[in-house]
């Protein structure tokens, strides 16, 4: 497994990719959607990615090697969930920066520990649609790619709408003042344990769909 994942790193994903959680300076943006700073790595990275490697049949060569069909896969979720964490961690050196230079916050949700939150909880969810829908064939990226990044714009759409029309939701969610910010701790803290189990939930899934493909 460390071997794949050692692969995954160093052969599969191109250096460049890692550069693309600088698009979390977006977040500067005054008065900005602060969701789509988030999606970047999902429109860029990962359909390079995925198509780069079924142009090098990597698949195809990962199986034929002795390991178990389940480390192919969670050695790529795992490769991709740590960009998506490299994304978030870059994303948070931002969400300071703003709250430094815009302490009037946002008119939709502010730059806050509760975007990170509700950040990390979105790339979750397009995990677990991703995955599971990509290793039915392990090749084809296009339609699960789709349902992920709409997953995605959905629900992040959802809880802007709420943040501006509920509040009660923007008393939980909204706010850049020190007081805010640390009553949204447990918000950050949510969103972390739902990254981890959906995104945990997504290789289950993405698994065993990928025993039952015939490569």
């Amino acid at each position: 497994m460390n071997n794949l994942l050692y692969k995954e790193l160093r052969l599969v994903i191109h250096p460049f990719y890692y550069l693309t959680s600088l698009f979390a300076a977006l977040i500067l943006i005054p008065y900005w959607v602060y969701f789509v700073a988030l999606m970047y790595f999902l429109f860029i990275a990962i359909p390079n990615i995925f198509t780069n490697a079924k142009a090098q049949n990597d698949t195809g060569f990962s199986v034929l090697l002795p390991v178990k069909k389940s480390d192919v896969v969670k050695a790529r979720v795992t490769s991709m969930a740590a960009l998506e964490i490299l994304q978030m961690a870059v994303a948070a050196i931002f969400v300071a920066i703003s709250v430094a230079i815009s302490p009037k916050g946002n008119v939709l949700i502010d730059a806050n520990l509760a975007y990170l939150g509700c950040g990390l909880l979105l790339y979750g969810l397009f995990n677990l649609f991703f995955f599971p829908m990509y290793y039915k064939t392990g090749h084809k990226i296009g339609i699960p790619l789709m349902v992920g990044l709409t997953v995605f714009t959905i629900i992040g759409g959802i809880i802007e709408v709420l943040v501006v029309t509920v509040p009660a939701v923007a008393k939980v969610l909204d706010g850049n003042t020190p007081s805010a910010l640390v009553s949204q701790i447990p918000v950050l803290a949510a969103g972390i344990a739902l990254f981890a189990g959906l995104t945990w939930l997504a290789y289950r899934m993405a698994a065993k769909n990928f025993e039952a493909v015939d490569l």
